[in-house]
């Protein structure tokens, strides 16, 4: 059994002041045999020096990423650090770090997992994972890598960002120091079940017709019922501008099934090339069915309280940890506090982490509840602990 232990603060420029704040809330809460701690944080807590100096005081790990903005039990904020406590007599805890990746090289990951997990005979439970935001290597590298490296431990967690538009302060956290370009994570190891849960786009806002993927590299689909993007949307009655441009293009992400017996999953469009292919924000593998969504305010709010209801239904009574997709932030408008809010509301009593995250990390089941690790956008991402 995991309990968890929270703290926070919102006092950025004065370290001690921060610490102490931290230190106070946690001697009121037990902390069991074994321990870490996930910090989601503002950027300028890096700066600022307040994480390294939490870091120093602490006296089990910590593990974790900057983010837009973060909530948990009675708390929320932008310009905020949160501290979740994993603490357990019966679960272990064992931290690692890769190497600074510049590429998508699987010997980083499998170096760090021979120092951590390869060690071990029994198989980890569940890995929590904190990603680089890095232009050239995608969330599926991550959870498609791991997966073959560790026997397909279950594998959930999120991509770093922060509050810059081009998100250049997004770091990971390990220790006292911070990083761009390393992957870090947790592995737990036993007496550890844990449930996952999603949403994304419910079936009001999708489109009818289904496409299949004829054509694709990457993240790049090329390809749908065998003409080009461009084209299967316009198709669909999207308008395009005077520039040929489909208009609106973020709010309509793609729902993906791989046709492998998994449950669907998203990916958001970003661009439409000259030749009419998608950058999409991840794998598109050809042969898969595709459907086109839309995402607004209500739907963020909608999916929210679905998939948290269904966690709660399965699993209630157990810790929760929570991504969500930047994306469903800006959604949201002028009150970009909402999904938080209604997270609050709905799981008062339930202890619970939410962070918001670059590409959401998490596993889908199939129809005879087999996990496959899959990497996300416009989701939101729920870890019954």
């Amino acid at each position: 059994m995991i309990k968890i232990v929270q703290a926070h603060t919102l006092e950025i420029d004065d370290v001690d002041a921060a610490v102490d704040e931290i230190l106070d809330q946690l001697k009121g809460q037990s902390v069991l045999k074994n321990s870490v701690g996930l910090v989601a944080c503002f950027s300028d807590f890096l700066g600022s020096g307040v994480v390294s100096a939490l870091a120093e005081k602490l006296s089990f790990p910590l593990i974790g990423a900057t983010t837009l903005a973060a909530s948990a039990n009675g708390i929320s904020g932008d310009t905020i650090l949160i501290l979740t406590v994993l603490t357990s007599d019966d679960v272990e805890f064992v931290t690692g770090i890769t190497g600074a990746i510049s590429g998508e090289d699987e010997g980083l990951l499998r170096e760090a997992w021979e120092k951590t997990g390869g060690k071990r005979q029994d198989k980890a439970e569940l890995m929590i994972g904190f990603a680089p935001l890095l232009l050239n290597v995608s969330g599926d590298f991550f959870v498609e890598s791991w997966s073959g490296i560790t026997g397909n431990v279950p594998v959930f967690g999120t991509v770093a960002v922060d509050h810059n538009q081009d998100y250049h302060e997004a770091q990971t956290i390990y220790g006292g120091e911070s990083f761009k370009d390393r992957f870090v994570f947790v592995l737990c190891y036993g007496g550890l079940k844990p449930r996952f849960f999603y949403g994304g786009i419910s079936q009001e806002k999708v489109f009818r017709e289904k496409g299949v993927v004829t054509s694709s590299q990457g993240n790049q689909l090329k390809g749908v019922n065998g003409v080009s993007v461009g084209d299967y949307l316009s198709s669909l009655g999207l308008t395009r501008d005077e520039t040929g441009n489909i208009v609106g293009i973020n709010s309509f992400p793609f729902i993906l099934d791989y046709n492998d017996g998994t449950q669907p999953i998203i990916r958001v469009l970003f661009a439409i090339t000259p030749d009419g292919s998608a950058v999409c924000g991840g794998k598109i593998p050809e042969g898969a069915t595709l459907t086109v969504g839309n995402v607004t305010a209500e739907e963020v709010m909608r999916t929210s309280a679905d998939a948290l209801g269904e966690a709660l239904g399965s699993a209630g009574g157990k810790s929760m940890l929570i991504f969500s997709c930047v994306g469903r932030y800006f959604a949201l408008g002028f009150k970009a506090s909402r999904e938080m809010e209604k997270t609050e509301e709905l799981l008062k009593g339930t202890p619970f982490a939410l962070s918001y995250s670059g590409t959401e990390l998490c596993p889908v089941y199939d129809k005879n509840g087999k996990l496959t690790n899959r990497s996300h956008n416009d989701t939101i991402v729920i870890c019954a602990l």
